[in-house]
């Protein structure tokens, strides 16, 4: 019986994902047409849709839809929402919704339960600037190996961990450098546009972890598709969450 209602829970969350997913291949394909050789944005999210594992059928008929050529196509709109989560995080939440109402009352709700509040256009958006962000796995790679790499590739920035390197390009040069990337053996597990925080805060990791919390309730909402947040977690902090969730 418990195997059965976890498995019923990760379909549940599976089924949500590629809802997330088909909305946001609608919204490319709508945006720039239905190729996603000529449509940047649409093969990126094509792209995370087969690496998650959604159907083939599922996604040409999402891109289908969004672009007018499905007599169902729904009347989705893309939106970006902000706030201050728990100890004054700073947050944008990425929505697609087909009933704006409805999806502001929610994010208000979850907001106001985690101490925290909605913000007016802009209060927030200004500490974030859009990048592309490649992330890979690190693989034993030299420090200094990988700064030359990311340089040779084009990259802004570049942070490496222990275990994982996190390429930051501008946007329009993000297809470029992740070409770039791979031709020298790097091996992408995500590639996409992401806001990043201008000025990251650091938190103790009890506070940090609340606030991770907030995220992924937000995260569980039908009409949001990502949380971005100004929260720095370092790899100690990382350590120190596991040990308290433990």
């Amino acid at each position: 019986a418990t195997i059965k209602r976890k498995k019923g829970a990760n379909d549940a969350k599976r089924g949500q994902a590629f809802t997330r997913l088909g909305r946001e291949l609608a919204i490319a394909a709508r945006e720039g047409g239905a190729d996603p050789e000529a449509n940047f944005r649409l093969r990126l999210v094509a792209d995370k849709a087969r690496g998650a594992g959604m159907p083939k059928e599922n996604i040409e008929r999402a891109i289908r839809r969004g672009a007018g050529l499905d007599k169902d196509a729904e009347a989705f709109e893309e939106a970006m929402f902000e706030g201050y989560g728990p100890h004054g995080v700073a947050m944008l939440v990425k929505v697609v919704t087909d009933n704006r109402n409805r999806t502001i009352s929610d994010l208000r709700h979850l907001f106001a339960r985690s101490g925290g509040n909605m913000a007016e256009n802009g209060a927030v958006a200004w500490s974030f600037e859009q990048m592309g962000y490649i992330s890979a796995p690190r693989e034993g790679r030299d420090s200094d190996k990988v700064f030359e790499m990311a340089i040779e590739a084009g990259a802004e920035d570049v942070e490496i961990g222990n275990e994982t390197i996190e390429f930051y390009t501008q946007p329009g040069d993000l297809h470029r450098v992740s070409t770039a990337l791979q031709k020298v053996g790097v091996k992408p597990e995500s590639i996409e546009l992401v806001m990043k925080p201008k000025t990251p805060l650091a938190l103790e990791a009890k506070d940090a972890l609340a606030v991770l919390n907030v995220i992924e309730n937000l995260e569980e909402l039908d009409d949001v598709q990502t949380v971005f947040s100004n929260l720095d977690i370092t790899e100690d902090v990382v350590k120190e969450m596991e040990a308290l969730a433990a």
